[in-house]
């Protein structure tokens, strides 16, 4: 009886802490939630006023920057430019080179290849930008100016190498996770039917795993899309549209990180620079949509 009364007590009081540790977790995520929300109405509290001053198409579509001039002008179409242009290219580097890692890992390795591989990716992904920003300005600068013949290294395709770099530990790590936890019976049902591994690995575990591929890649587009340090130091600052790869540009978020100690407070380039925070906003937003729209087409259903 005295056992059935300690066991009784027991399941009461872990069920008071199983209800306070769930209390606890709402308030935490809806604090997060509230942070968040504050962030966004003080983002676009400080954005939008510019328009009063701006119409929304030319700061858009206007082809120049000149904030501090006699006649100011805030067209952002050449830093849209460069962070697409950053962006795509950095991702031609990063999405075929991570994917081809996450397969080998988890497919074709040796566990002891494995072993040592995995963990060296997650700590390059660890590097600080600004290490890897620094690289890019002694070391690769200096070796596409000799090699291209060009005037600086400091241009579009140093930064999309760079940022290349950055991304390719974030998609590697979490698509291999994504390809490891393809169910087994699915694989070797494939080698009954007479495929070989290749057609095993293309036709039936990168399909299963495409949700997991699919976020992983998104989340290293994000990243590239909103990093501010790489691109500050290597990308050329220069905010002109790009004639080629080599040209030196600046993106958004090099341009906020710029100018922002230099804006004079309530005044038109400080809200422009919101602005810009505004746009950056958006479109992660836009690619955190995509990322949970493909990843949800693409979920394993299995029986």
């Amino acid at each position: 009886m005295g056992i059935k009364k300690s066991s009784l007590a027991g399941n009461a009081s872990s069920l008071i802490i199983e209800k306070i540790f769930e209390k606890l977790v709402l308030v935490i995520g809806l604090t997060c939630l509230f942070v968040l929300l504050l962030i966004m109405i003080f983002l676009f509290g400080e954005g939008i006023p510019l328009f009063s001053d701006v119409s929304l198409s030319d700061f858009l579509l206007g082809s120049q920057w000149y904030p501090t001039s006699g006649n100011p002008r805030f067209g952002i179409m050449p830093l849209i430019t460069a962070s697409v242009a950053v962006t795509l290219l950095a991702s031609a580097f990063a999405v075929p080179l991570s994917l081809a890692i996450a397969v080998y890992l988890a497919e074709l390795a040796s566990p002891r290849v494995r072993e040592i591989v995995k963990p060296a990716i997650e700590i390059i992904a660890s590097i600080p930008s600004v290490i890897i920003g620094f690289f890019g300005m002694v070391a690769v600068a200096p070796f596409l100016q000799r090699q291209f013949n060009i005037d600086t290294g400091l241009n579009l395709f140093n930064a999309a190498l760079m940022l290349a770099f950055m991304a390719v530990p974030t998609i590697a790590s979490i698509s291999e996770d994504a390809i490891s936890s393809v169910p087994v019976s699915l694989k070797e049902a494939s080698y009954a039917l007479g495929a070989n591994r290749w057609e095993t690995i293309f036709h039936i575990t990168i399909p299963a795993a495409l949700s997991g591929i699919w976020t992983a890649v998104i989340l290293g587009i994000s990243r590239v899309i909103g990093e501010t340090m790489v691109v500050l130091m290597v990308a050329g600052g220069a905010a002109i549209m790009p004639d080629s790869l080599f040209d030196p540009v600046r993106p958004l978020t090099s341009n906020i990180a710029a100018e922002m100690a230099e804006a004079p407070v309530g005044g038109s380039h400080y809200h422009a620079l919101f602005a810009i925070g505004i746009i950056l906003f958006v479109i992660t937003f836009f690619f955190n949509i995509i990322a949970d729209y493909l990843s949800s087409k693409y979920k394993f259903k299995g029986s």
